[in-house]
């Protein structure tokens, strides 16, 4: 297993990061097999893993928590805050007051008196980024946090906190955690650079495009169902959709690149995000261990040129082909506010 910096950190992480989404109801409702799954990871020389309090309602923290029981000090562990974890109007977001619960939360469920990653899963508009920052800066010096990053956030989101941080002498992101994969490029047209430019790491989600580079959406399969987590985003894999029929004619057609380059698609997924020289990690999110093992030969593959010259012609840089796999939609064109 290669390590790469994590940004300027310092601090070394294997170039796959294992995402534990999958972990707990929303993917694998087998805790003891979970468990099983990370252990593998870890064994294969994985030393990065990522989480969320909202993964299967904090489950998954719980899972992770407990395979790490014996191995916490070897291994660089993120989990992120913000999206709702109650009906309570006030637990979620990006607000002081939240953080510092959500992060109890958070090490009370991981088993650990330290996250060295804490991650702002989404950005918001209604809350100053100050604050944010303040209160994971506050985190960051009482030692309950080591490194702070950012999530889905835009290019100039990304450069806000970074000014906001250095003028108000706070915690900086060290770190974005962007959607990357072949069908899903748009971070190539402005969040990759800006990245670049900051010093940042950057341990990219989805690099199997949401299953669609998994080599199961083919047109003459039958269509795939969905995890429970994955059933919430419907445009993403309604197949009367004409982007995800766009999708599907990318994936047949990747699947017989990868073919000719000697590589399963999974191998050929997962090396074009690593190729990126403003990547860090990839994050696998396997459910089984049978779809760990699939994706672990992808730490050796190399991509020759004229692969990702065709991989160029198949989906050009820069290019998002379904608008809705960004996981992020820009508020200022919500129709409300195109309402002149």
């Amino acid at each position: 297993m290669e390590y790469r910096r994590l940004g300027r950190t310092g601090v070394s992480v294997s170039k796959l990061c294992l995402g534990s989404m999958m972990f707990g109801p929303w993917g694998n409702p087998d805790r003891r097999e979970g468990i099983q799954v990370i252990r593998r990871a870890l064994d294969s020389g994985i030393n990065f893993v990522d989480t969320a309090d909202v993964y299967s309602n904090g489950q998954s923290e719980e899972i992770v928590g407990e395979a790490l029981s014996g191995r916490r000090d070897d291994v660089v562990l993120a989990t992120k805050f913000h999206n709702p974890m109650s009906d309570e109007v006030n637990h979620r977001g990006n607000s002081r007051r939240w953080i510092v619960r959500a992060a109890e939360d958070s090490l009370r469920r991981l088993g650990t008196d330290w996250i060295d990653l804490y991650q702002v899963h989404r950005p918001v508009d209604d809350t100053d980024i100050e604050e944010t920052l303040g209160a994971l800066d506050d985190l960051v010096r009482s030692g309950k946090v080591r490194y702070i990053g950012s999530s889905t956030f835009p290019g100039s989101q990304i450069v806000e906190a970074q000014w906001a941080g250095r003028d108000r002498r706070m915690q900086r992101f060290v770190t974005e955690q962007p959607p990357y994969s072949i069908l899903v490029r748009g971070a190539e047209n402005d969040v990759l650079p800006t990245t670049a430019r900051h010093g940042m790491g950057v341990l990219t989600y989805s690099p199997l495009g949401g299953g669609w580079l998994s080599g199961r959406w083919r047109s003459d399969a039958e269509t795939p169902t969905p995890s429970p987590a994955r059933q919430r985003l419907a445009n993403r894999f309604d197949l009367s959709l004409p982007e995800n029929q766009r999708k599907l004619q990318a994936a047949e057609a990747l699947a017989g690149l990868a073919d000719e380059a000697g590589l399963s698609l999974i191998e050929m997924a997962i090396a074009f995000v690593l190729n990126h020289p403003s990547v860090t990690s990839a994050i696998i999110g396997p459910r089984t261990m049978e779809q760990l093992e699939s994706q672990l030969p992808a730490a050796e593959a190399k991509l020759d040129a004229w692969v990702l010259d065709r991989i160029d012609e198949i989906v050009p840089p820069g290019t998002t082909i379904n608008p809705a796999d960004s996981s992020f939609l820009n508020p200022a064109l919500e129709p409300t506010a195109l309402r002149r």
